[in-house]
């Protein structure tokens, strides 16, 4: 196996891996704490999940609403798999969180009496749902955070969680400088999603699954992946590939209809709040018309909401870059995959069993969500859990111990653009046990021929070109540092994707129900069999075995 070659290091009390609304969330709570703090970000400062969000953010109102109002909502919609406890304690630390945003310098859309304006979104039984720029909310606790001038370091990306006896002792990353080694008792894993495992995702590019794997690899154990959140409504354009415009769930809070190819409402008769269902009910709704009609879209009706350009200036925006006019045009949508309601095992303050080692944000499994998340509840669990882990991460600072060893890993990688076909034709909104077997198995053919194509153009053993070493090292062919540094991440993010694909096929073959966001189309109803979460590990050959 080809060693990694290490080119740089320094030292941090707290690495942060992400830059969205946890990661700096924590990162600043740290920073105040007197802790050093480190914050690596594949991307850009705005090439972030948070930066997309348009709904808002789900606190519990002043008037008219109750913390147990909140956490009622969220149980129902987690379809048996919430942790009551995890949840009341989020949904406490609410109000507490956005104010410290606000004192950060959020500013939130205020109602004609100058009281923040609130609005009612899916799932939810009243207007609790606080938001920024109209549907721009994810954009202003951004601007908010990166505001705070905080150390990021740009461009670069984890390759692996170090470990020792005592727990986590630093970081393994690549930037542009090449292979570095940060020397840190405590790591945060606030990488985001995983909507890069589909063809359709209104995920950014960077939502590779990152933290999943890294977690995995360092063994932590993950659960719940099978519940991937399908959002019900993202524009929808012919030929249509990657990242593609949320059309936000607000928009149906206001008074939008969804609608089929033939006028008729799509959810009536579905479910109680129609189209205002929780979001699993309504894209399985959608999906079910579309099959029904033969058509790949749907429509929203949103011709009756009075000032929408005002209210959701992006959504307009995107609309007509489409050539799309909400004001007189039915807006075509369909389902896409959207979130991941499990992650990383974690209690409420982001702690793993690894020590040292903390999840927050969409990354996390905390409880919160169980197998269905309730609108607007993922910034508020990124700004609660990402406080906490800020806090907590002091606990550790006393477990200082520098790097001796870096290992050399093992990593499997498919084609991506194969692993997304066959995750959106086998693992999407509905699935079945003989496409979950098909994926499977044309998964395990995708590594192989992937890996025997690189020992036949190298004329190198595959398995070397698996290694960290080997695969990232040797995936240069680009020229200048910022080219390899690109092509190296890549690899990083082809290996997590192969990884998490092959635990979620795992854990939804497994789940022989339709529960929440996770639908078996051959175990249409749910199994009290099956009423709790079912932990995966990595075996000792590094593959995906349920942790029973």
């Amino acid at each position: 196996m080809t060693p990694v070659s290490i080119d740089w290091e320094t030292e941090a009390d707290l690495v942060v891996i992400g830059g969205g609304v946890a990661g700096l969330t924590a990162a600043r709570t740290a920073s105040l704490r007197g802790l050093r703090v480190l914050t690596l970000s594949k991307g850009g400062a705005t090439d972030t999940s948070t930066q997309y969000a348009q709904g808002g953010i789900a606190v519990v109102a002043p008037e008219g609403d109750s913390v147990e109002s909140h956490v009622h909502d969220t149980v129902e919609a987690g379809a048996g798999l919430c942790d009551v406890d995890a949840v009341r304690s989020i949904v406490e630390g609410g109000q507490a969180a956005v104010a410290a945003l606000t004192d950060l310098g959020a500013v939130f859309d205020l109602g004609r009496d100058g009281q923040i304006s609130r609005t009612r979104e899916g799932g939810h039984s009243t207007r609790r749902i606080i938001h920024a720029g109209g549907d721009a909310t994810g954009a202003e606790v951004q601007r908010a955070l990166n505001a705070a001038g905080l150390p990021v370091l740009f461009g670069a990306a984890a390759c692996e969680i170090l470990t020792g006896p005592a727990g986590v002792q630093g970081v393994l990353a690549v930037s542009d400088k090449g292979f570095g080694v940060v020397h840190a008792p405590a790591v945060l894993l606030a990488t985001g999603g995983l909507g890069q495992l589909y063809a359709l995702s209104t995920n950014p590019p960077g939502a590779t699954a990152d933290g999943v794997a890294l977690a995995l690899w360092a063994g932590a154990a993950v659960a719940d992946l099978e519940f991937l959140q399908f959002h019900p409504t993202v524009l929808y354009t012919p030929g249509g590939l990657g990242r593609r415009p949320l059309i936000s769930e607000a928009v149906r809070g206001e008074g939008g209809i969804l609608v089929d190819s033939e006028g008729d409402s799509v959810t009536a008769e579905v479910h109680p709040r129609g189209d205002l269902a929780p979001r699993d009910v309504v894209s399985r709704a959608i999906a079910a018309r579309m099959r029904a009609l033969g058509t790949d879209h749907v429509y929203l009706d949103a011709r009756a909401i009075d000032g929408f350009p005002q209210r959701f200036p992006t959504i307009t925006a995107s609309c007509r870059a489409a050539g799309i006019d909400p004001g007189t045009d039915l807006i075509p949508v369909a389902p896409a995959a959207h979130y991941q309601c499990g992650g990383v095992v974690t209690d409420p303050h982001g702690r793993t069993a690894v020590p040292g080692l903390y999840a927050a944000g969409e990354v996390a499994r905390t409880g919160l969500h169980g197998a269905n998340r309730l609108a607007s509840n993922s910034l508020l669990e990124g700004l609660v859990v990402g406080e906490r882990v800020g806090a907590a991460a002091a606990e550790r600072l006393g477990e200082r111990v520098r790097v001796t060893e870096v290992p050399t890993r093992v990593t499997e990688r498919a084609d991506r653009d194969v692993l997304q076909q066959l995750m959106t034709d086998h693992a999407s909104v509905v699935r079945d046990r003989a496409g979950l077997d098909e994926a499977i198995k044309r998964m395990k053919d995708a590594v192989t021929q992937r890996e025997a194509g690189r020992a036949s153009d190298s004329g190198e053993p595959g398995e070397a070109g698996r290694t960290l070493g080997g695969a990232f090292a040797g995936a240069s062919g680009t020229t200048g540092e910022r080219g390899e540094t690109a092509t190296r991440i890549t690899a990083l993010e082809d290996a997590a994707l192969t990884l998490t694909a092959r635990t979620l096929l795992l854990a939804a073959s497994a789940r022989t129900e339709s529960r929440g966001c996770h639908t078996r189309s051959d175990h249409p109803e749910p199994d009290d069999h099956l009423r709790h979460s079912m932990p995966v590990v990595l075996d000792e050959d590094g593959r995906p075995r349920l942790d029973q």
